[in-house]
């Protein structure tokens, strides 16, 4: 899954794909690399990011999510929202997919909107909001309560009718580096909630915490961290960098084919 941001303030590439033209050219980068699915987020949910309106959040996506739709009809996207009138209006433009960072709690008629839609949607973990997430992040055991709550909105989620869920433990959302690497050692674990796992761990602090990087300097750690990843079982690897994460996967194939 290759990142197009179109927001000001993303923390690694905030401001380049702002522009209709210049995402264009970036989705057709993604996919001469190889990506099989593009997810457009219009909102920043780094640590700290300012939350904007719904209204806002859609203005700065429709351009592009129309354009990309009627360039390549058949290219599956994603979206990023944590609002449930934003996911409503891009799978009328044509997304096939949304990601929500929140698990319903930042829009209590997400989970009802996603089954009124019949598309695909990503359940993601994060404790508290961007503004608040991490400011002292607190487990007593951080994967079995993180699987705690993944099992209540599977069960929520699958009451009202949707079927497919992918779900991400959300590296950095409401966690220390100390529980990432936790959630990473144990990433197979999730395999017993039975559905595809997502994770996105690219250019992220975890890595520049420990290499003393920044996320413009993060690329070999990125790559570092999507190789342990796949190997613990991760089905959807959510990147900036489609080349060198679709190489991860290819050396990974060839090993487990030899």
């Amino acid at each position: 899954m290759g990142i197009l941001n179109v927001t000001p303030d993303s923390f690694h590439d905030g401001g380049l794909h702002n522009a209709t033209e210049n995402a264009l050219l970036k989705v057709e980068q993604m996919q001469a690399e190889g990506v099989d699915i593009i997810d457009i987020g219009g909102q920043s949910t780094r640590p700290g990011a300012k939350q904007i309106s719904a209204q806002e959040e859609w203005q700065r996506i429709a351009s592009t999510l129309k354009t990309v739709r009627k360039k390549w009809p058949k290219l599956p996207i994603s979206i990023d929202t944590f609002y449930a009138d934003v996911a409503a209006r891009a799978v009328d433009a044509g997304a096939d997919i949304i990601i929500g960072i929140s698990a319903g709690t930042l829009d209590k008629k997400m989970f009802e909107t996603v089954a009124k839609l019949k598309v695909p949607y990503v359940l993601m973990h994060m404790q508290g909001t961007p503004q608040t997430m991490q400011k002292n992040p607190a487990y007593q055991v951080t994967v079995a309560e993180i699987l705690r709550d993944f099992s209540k909105n599977i069960a929520t989620l699958r009451n009202l009718g949707v079927d497919d869920i992918i779900i991400d433990p959300g590296f950095g959302f409401g966690k220390t580096v100390a529980h990432n690497y936790e959630l990473l050692k144990n990433l197979s674990d999730f395999k017993i909630l039975e559905l595809p796992v997502m994770v996105g761990l690219s250019r992220k602090r975890m890595i520049n915490e420990v290499l003393h990087t920044t996320p413009k300097t993060a690329l070999n750690g990125t790559t570092a961290l999507h190789a342990f990843a796949i190997e613990r079982g991760v089905n959807i690897l959510r990147v900036h960098d489609v080349k060198e994460a679709k190489e991860v996967v290819s050396l990974y194939q060839t090993m487990q084919n030899a």
